[in-house]
């Protein structure tokens, strides 16, 4: 089956909606020549790690970010490089799917049947990641896009993940 991931989204999760509380920094970054303001907290990037180690698991990206992630928040964040899921731009409503049935697609596809923990705050996730065809086990941890993550969901991913044996 393999190793055990965990998966994280910048935006909403890593980079929440409102100025947030203590600990974040505003930052720009400018990936493919487009800038965005984003807020991030230095203790996130620690946080995940220990959180990875403890479980045994693979940090993972699963973010429109993809690799771009690696240049612009991990160092911001506190993270190495790190491998990422390959989500392609978002076609848009017309194919049919949501903004989170489509990165349910390429999560469930990365994951395969490896269990996984995933950091996301697009709210049909869950529901979307559960039906697609050979998913492992699995734990979308919802995060509010305002608020961002913190420290119960990081408890809630790790008690998760020690429960199924990663």
């Amino acid at each position: 089956m393999g190793n055990a991931l965990v998966l994280v989204d910048v935006d909403g999760v890593l980079n929440p909606r409102d100025r947030p509380h203590r600990g974040f920094k505003r930052h720009r970054c400018s990936p493919n020549g487009v800038t965005f303001k984003l807020w991030l907290n230095r203790a996130h990037g620690p946080l995940l790690s220990d959180l990875a180690a403890a479980a045994g698991a693979e940090l993972a990206w699963a973010s429109y970010w993809c690799d771009s992630a690696n240049e612009w928040i991990a160092p911001r964040v506190g993270l190495p490089a790190l491998p990422f899921v390959p989500i392609p731009r978002f076609p848009g409503p017309e194919t049919g799917r949501t903004l989170g049935a489509w990165k349910a697609r390429h999560v469930a596809a990365y994951a395969g049947a490896r269990p996984f923990v995933w950091f996301e705050d697009e709210p049909d996730a869950t529901e979307c990641v559960a039906a697609e065809a050979g998913v492992g086990p699995h734990l979308l941890v919802a995060v509010d896009p305002v608020r961002g993550l913190t420290e119960a969901h990081l408890a809630l991913a790790a008690a998760w993940l020690a429960e199924h044996g990663a």
